[in-house]
């Protein structure tokens, strides 16, 4: 029997019997997790022996038997094209670190609902007992025949980054790391919005990145492919630039492809007359650094619960501002595109999500702004009903044009 959870707060006289109450009597995180958050429902009744018979022996022989023959039928008559595997090891959850895949499972049992609450896709919550690269991928590699799509999630850097490079080139289904890439989507739309509002593009933008992990280095990326004038990236020894001799691959890689201007020095010295600043590391930046920007400059500042920047003082010198929480406008949430880029590319059932993919995805969340774009609204609400189906949409197409829709 599992051991009971206690309220270390809780006196004697809480229990008649000399036992603590249980955390979910006083805190009400416990009391909606009990049981767990989701849970499998069938699609078909079984009410008698003619359903029996059909859902199961000896009407599933013949599905089967089809399936060998051309496997492709297991898209149209299983729940593969529909369903995506979430993966994480644990190792990087949340703003809580490496906590180990067992108390990964409420993170990931409510990626899964939010994929199905907001994108309508079915999702599998998978915790790895492993961390090694290799292991992983060959892990879920055998579990690939029963999935659509693969999502890894809360994997730290920068394992994530080889760990998705080689699922998708032995996979024939997307995978995608949220982390990097639905944080990426879901900032550029943001920006391209609060480009708009001043009456500027994206291009002729200089940004700054806190922060040279997945998040970190898929933004880079989307904004250099989205046409951005200048983009520095700063860890915790200061902007990666080529002449540091202490980079990383992925860094020395990074260091190839942003900071055209040649910056040097900590992240403050970024900051001097710079257009955008975007926080995804935690840390505190002094506000000397954020007066010292460009006039009219964007600050998204998405570290949780404790922004890079409270938006209290950003607001003092900047004409936008975003943060990576619920309480303040403009928030920057990956359920904003996850969910519609899934749904998308599984309803074409592409091979994979390319880098088309992801700009119409981004492209798509920006528009749902329309006019009524605003300094406090440059991004929807994830409870905006129009955002999944507008992304869905997006990515389909782009899936087609691109090459890798199947249907």
């Amino acid at each position: 029997m599992a051991a009971e959870i206690v309220n270390p707060r809780s006196d004697s006289s809480a229990d008649q019997d000399g036992g603590a109450e249980p955390l979910d009597s006083f805190d009400p995180a416990f009391a909606l997790h009990r049981g767990g958050k989701m849970a499998v429902q069938a699609t078909v009744p079984v009410r008698d022996k003619d359903d029996l018979s059909l859902a199961y022996t000896p009407g599933v022989a013949r599905v089967c038997t089809a399936i060998a023959e051309q496997p492709e039928l297991a898209n149209d008559y299983t729940w593969k094209s529909s369903v995506v595997a979430v993966v994480t090891d644990g190792t990087a959850v949340l703003g809580l670190g490496d906590i180990g895949p067992l108390a990964s499972l409420p993170v990931m049992e409510g990626k899964a609902i939010l994929f199905k609450q907001f994108g309508g896709v079915d999702a599998v919550p998978i915790a790895l007992d492993c961390t090694d690269a290799d292991e992983i991928v060959e892990t879920v590699v055998r579990l690939a025949p029963s999935f659509g799509g693969v999502n890894l999630e809360d994997i730290s850097a920068p394992r994530c980054f080889e760990i998705e490079r080689k699922l998708q080139e032995r996979l024939d289904i997307p995978v995608f790391h949220d982390d990097q890439h639905g944080t990426a989507v879901v900032t550029l739309a943001a920006l391209r919005n609060a480009a708009r509002l001043s009456g500027r593009a994206v291009g002729d933008l200089r940004a700054v990145i806190s922060g040279a992990g997945a998040a970190g280095v898929a933004i880079a990326r989307m904004l250099v492919r989205a046409g951005i004038g200048d983009v520095a990236v700063a860890d915790r020894k200061g902007v990666v630039s080529a002449d540091r001799d202490d980079l990383t691959p992925v860094k020395r890689e990074l260091a190839g492809f942003t900071n055209r201007a040649g910056i040097t020095g900590s992240l403050e010295d970024a900051l001097a007359g710079a257009d955008v600043f975007i926080g995804v590391s935690g840390g505190t930046v002094p506000e000397a650094a954020v007066a010292s920007m460009a006039e009219g400059a964007f600050v998204f500042a998405m570290a949780n619960p404790d922004p890079e920047v409270h938006p209290d003082v950003a607001r003092k010198y900047a004409a936008v501002v975003a943060t990576g929480r619920s309480d303040f406008p403009n928030q920057i949430n990956n359920v904003l595109a996850f969910p519609g880029i899934f749904a998308g590319a599984l309803q074409v059932r592409a091979s994979r999500i390319t880098e088309g993919m992801k700009l119409a995805a981004a492209e798509a969340l920006a528009a749902v702004v329309g006019d009524d774009l605003a300094a406090d609204y440059v991004i929807p609400s994830p409870f905006d009903e129009r955002v999944a189906p507008a992304v869905t949409a997006a990515v389909a197409a782009a899936a087609r044009t691109e090459g890798v829709a199947r249907r």
